[in-house]
């Protein structure tokens, strides 16, 4: 009987040692890794399309910092499809990524694989994109796009002369007509572009100095779902047969991005403006795209807001490694981008407007394009 009570002794602690051995070994979910832990670890980084310039450059930008950190990379594009972003998160988080960083297609269909990645201990980063109704996205890196909207406005009115550029009243009285574009309806910059665009343009459209002749001024109206350049030309087309018919003309139009001004442009065209000494109405956009760029400089699109992703990269990779090393990332916004659960903590970059006056010290000695890239 003693002989027996000592074994059962020795077997349970030789079991409670190996249960505590087990147990040193695995971390908890919400424990931070540390500096060494994740030295040459995989991360996720999944891009909406590849049919947008801007996002090439994103995957691109990203990819390159990340590698040259030492970390291995997945970089995914999922042509605007969400089942297949969907799929590529669900990949990486089962090929053993430690990190995502996610430009989602639709803000609020990731959520069920956000909690596996918040099981699994892996730390989501938004990239420019906010990732909506789920409290498993831990960092936002983006633009001011509520800034992005003002400044999208401003060159309207700049273009039609009712401001100067220094923001002090124009030579111009008025009244312009004006139509509205706003971005897809599922991406959550979308509203704050719109938002900041029409912060500046009410004033003006309550006095009557700009009239939407439309009469389509309410988001839902005049977004174009995916950004898809083919709908905002399909839109542009129907409001010049529906409204311009008699012979009034567009003076302006507020486009959000680029490819969407590229369509705006392409139906104005076929109406009759940028022949016979009719101009072009006064169309901003977003993103600095090659096409727009030309655009601008043969004088159709008027201006374009610049984004330099690869700041945007740069900010978003630190946030990254500072994360994979057990730190907290640098942000400078807590309280304005709430996703719908929570506050994501952010990096906001400033914007800039370019138009013909500026664009070559904005892209060209800033080393973004070369002078080749835009003739």
């Amino acid at each position: 009987m003693k002989f027996a009570r000592l074994v059962t002794a020795a077997t349970a602690v030789t079991l409670a040692a190996a249960l505590s051995a087990c147990g040193s070994s695995t971390k908890s979910v919400d424990e931070k890794p540390k500096a060494g832990d994740n030295a040459g670890a995989l991360i996720g980084v999944t891009m909406p399309t590849k049919r947008s310039e801007r996002w090439v450059a994103d995957g691109d930008n990203v990819k390159r910092q990340l590698e040259a950190l030492g970390y291995k990379v997945d970089l995914q594009y999922a042509e605007d499809d969400i089942p297949t972003q969907v799929n590529q998160l669900e990949n990486q988080i089962t090929k053993g990524a430690k990190l995502l960083i996610i430009a989602s297609i639709d803000g609020t269909a990731l959520t069920s694989q956000l909690e596996q990645a918040k099981a699994a201990n892996i730390p989501v980063i938004a990239y420019d994109r906010l990732i909506r109704n789920s409290p498993n996205v831990d960092y936002y890196a983006t633009f001011d796009n509520f800034k992005v909207g003002v400044q999208q406005a401003t060159s309207l009115l700049v273009g039609l002369k009712l401001l100067k550029e220094d923001g002090t009243p124009g030579e111009a009285k008025g009244p312009f007509n004006v139509e509205l574009f706003a971005g897809s309806p599922d991406d959550n910059n979308a509203t704050f572009f719109f938002n900041g665009a029409m912060s500046v343009l009410k004033p003006y459209i309550d006095k009557g100095t700009l009239k939407v002749a439309s009469g389509q001024t309410d988001f839902k109206t005049v977004a174009i779902l995916r950004w898809d350049p083919g709908t905002a030309q399909k839109r542009m087309e129907d409001v010049l047969t529906s409204t311009y018919r008699s012979g009034a003309k567009v003076d302006g139009v507020l486009s959000p991005y680029d490819g969407l001004s590229i369509g705006i442009l392409s139906a104005l065209k076929s109406a009759g403006y940028g022949v016979s000494g009719q101009p072009y109405p006064v169309v901003t956009g977003q993103d600095a795209e090659k096409a727009s760029v030309k655009s601008i400089i043969a004088n159709e699109q008027f201006s374009t807001i610049y984004k330099d992703t690869r700041k945007l990269a740069e900010v978003t990779v630190k946030m990254a490694d500072a994360l994979l090393k057990g730190g907290t990332p640098e942000v400078n916004n807590t309280k304005d981008y709430d996703n719908g659960n929570k506050v994501v903590p952010s990096y906001l970059l400033d914007p800039v407007i370019v138009d013909k006056n500026n664009y070559k010290q904005a892209l060209i000695d800033s080393g973004y394009y070369t002078q080749a890239d835009l003739s």
